[in-house]
C-alpha cells in the first residue's frame, strides 16, 4: 500500500552529473584535519599530542556522555591541535595530521557477540550519516524493544547528490549486511530498504541480493522532495505521522541512512572505525562532477581541485545540497563523517530576491511537508513575537526549503526561520 506525506516539490534533481561512473577516485591528502566534534553531542578530549605518530584507524579523540570517538583516517606525525574551520561556520577544535603515505593501520578489532557489536558501533564512531550525525549506537540503544520497524533510508532526495546511490551501485551488499546486523540486534517485525525510482540501477542490484539476506525487504517510492526526511518516509513507509516534537520511536520506528548502515557492517564484520566516506562533487561550477571515496578531514579545497577546479563566475559552494546544505566561505573546511557531498554552483537560481514580496499566494504552505505555516512564521519572525512562533510549532521546522523553493516573491524564509529558532531557544532558556 502506497502513503503520500503531505507537501513537498519536485526540483529538477541534476543527478545525471555525478552518475556517468562508478568508477570512485579515492585521495590521499596531505593533511587531515580531523574535528573533535563531528556529532550531535559532547565534544571529543584529545587523546594525543603534537609530535606524536598515529595509524589509521587509531582512536584521536573521545569523550563521556552523548559522544563517539574519532580516529585518524591517515598515517602520519600530528601537528596541531588547535580550533581550524569546521563546515558548520564555526571554529572547532581539531587534530591536524601531516600524513606520511605509508598508510599504516592499526590491527582490526571484530567483534563476536551481540553486545560487542553494539560496543563496537560506538568504538567505531558511527554517527548517521546522512547528515543529522546523532551518534548510532544511542540511537540503536533507543530503539531496543520500542520498535516494530527499521528503516534503511536510501531515497537522497537532494538535488545533484548521488553518494549513496553510487554506494547502493557499487557496495549494496554492504548495506544489506549492515541492516542484518542491526535487525538482529533490534528484532522488529519488518525491515525496510526504501529507495526512490530514480535509482533504477541500484534497486535492480539490491533485489538481486535478497534471497541472500531474508527478512529485508525493498520499498520503491515515487521520487519527491524531501521523502528522504526522516517524518516524511516513515510516513511513505508505514503510514504513520511522527506526532510534533517527538522521534520515529513514539511510532514504532527507527530511521539509519544507508551510509550509516554500510559503516555498521565494516565495524560489526572488518572490525574497521570510520576514517571514509563517499562524498558527490559536483554542480554547474565544477570542472569534473563525480563521487570520491574520501578520507574523514579531507580539504574541500582538495576535493574541489581533483575534480578538476571551479568555474571563473564559481558564486557559491555548498556542504549538503542546495535545499538544505550550509554555503562555505573557506575552502579549507575540512569533510566531516555527515559530509555527503560539495555542491559548486554559478548562480543560486531559487534564492531571495533584493526586494523580496510576500504575495500571500498560499504557495508556501501547499508545499510545506511538516504541515507548518511559513507564510505567518516569517511575519512572526520579523516581528520578533516568540510567542507567536512557538504557537504555529516553528521549531518542527525541518528547514527542508520547500517553502523557499515554491516562493513567487523570493523570501529568505529558510534563513529567517533559523534566526526564529534561535530566538525561541534563548527565550526557553531564561
Amino acid at each position: 500500500m502506497k502513503h503520500l506525506f503531505f507537501g513537498g516539490i519536485h526540483p529538477k534533481y541534476n543527478k545525471e552529473m555525478s552518475t556517468t561512473s562508478v568508477d570512485f577516485h579515492a585521495l590521499q591528502p596531505k593533511t587531515v584535519v580531523i574535528p573533535l566534534l563531528q556529532h550531535i553531542g559532547t565534544p571529543c578530549t584529545p587523546l594525543v599530542e603534537v609530535g606524536q605518530r598515529v595509524l589509521r584507524g587509531q582512536k584521536i579523540g573521545d569523550g563521556e556522555g552523548l559522544c563517539v570517538p574519532v580516529h585518524a583516517s591517515v598515517s602520519g606525525t600530528v601537528v596541531a591541535i588547535e580550533p581550524r574551520p569546521h563546515t558548520s561556520g564555526r571554529m572547532i577544535n581539531a587534530v591536524v595530521i601531516e600524513n606520511d603515505m605509508l598508510d599504516e593501520a592499526i590491527a582490526p578489532s571484530i567483534p563476536h557477540t551481540d553486545d560487542e557489536i553494539l560496543h563496537a558501533i560506538r568504538e567505531a564512531g558511527i554517527v548517521g550519516m546522512g547528515g543529522a550525525a546523532f551518534p548510532g549506537n544511542v540511537k540503536a540503544l533507543g530503539a531496543m524493544g520500542n520498535v516494530d520497524t527499521l528503516i534503511a533510508n536510501g531515497c537522497e532526495c537532494e538535488p545533484y547528490i548521488t553518494a549513496d546511490d553510487s554506494l547502493l551501485r557499487t557496495a549494496p551488499e554492504k548495506v544489506l549486511s549492515g541492516m542484518s546486523i542491526l535487525s538482529r540486534l533490534l528484532h522488529p517485525k519488518q525491515t525496510v530498504l526504501a529507495v526512490e525510482d530514480n535509482k533504477k540501477e541500484a534497486i535492480e542490484k539490491l533485489q538481486a541480493l535478497l534471497p541472500q539476506f531474508p527478512g529485508i525487504t525493498v520499498r520503491v517510492l515515487p521520487t519527491r522532495y524531501p521523502q528522504g526526511s526522516e517524518k516524511q518516509l516513515i510516513q511513505s513507509v508505514t503510514g504513520r505521522e511522527v506526532p510534533p516534537g517527538k522521534l520515529p520511536v513514539a511510532v514504532g520506528c527507527a530511521v539509519f541512512n544507508v551510509s550509516t548502515f554500510a559503516a555498521i557492517h565494516r565495524a560489526a564484520v572488518e572490525g574497521l572505525p570510520l576514517t571514509e566516506r563517499i562524498v558527490t562533487v559536483s554542480g554547474e561550477a565544477i570542472a569534473k562532477p563525480q563521487n570520491f571515496i574520501v578520507r574523514i578531514g579531507t580539504p574541500f579545497h582538495d576535493l574541489v581541485e581533483a575534480a578538476g577546479g571551479l568555474n571563473d563566475k564559481t558564486e557559491r559552494v555548498i556542504s549538503g545540497g542546495p535545499m538544505m546544505g550550509f554555503a562555505q566561505s573557506d575552502l579549507s573546511v575540512p569533510v566531516v563523517k555527515a559530509t555527503n557531498s560539495i555542491l559548486c554552483l554559478l548562480k543560486d537560481e531559487n534564492g531571495a530576491a533584493e526586494n523580496p514580496v510576500c504575495l500571500r499566494c498560499g504557495k508556501c504552505i501547499a508545499a510545506c511537508p511538516m504541515r507548518l505555516q511559513p507564510l505567518y512564521m516569517y511575519r512572526y519572525v520579523n516581528a520578533g513575537r516568540v510567542d507567536q512562533l512557538q504557537r504555529l510549532h516553528l521549531m518542527d521546522c525541518m528547514e527542508c526549503g520547500s517553502c523557499a523553493f515554491t516562493c513567487p516573491g523570493k523570501l529568505p524564509l529558510v534563513e529567517r526561520f533559523r534566526e526564529g529558532k534561535k530566538m525561541v531557544r534563548e527565550a526557553q532558556s531564561k
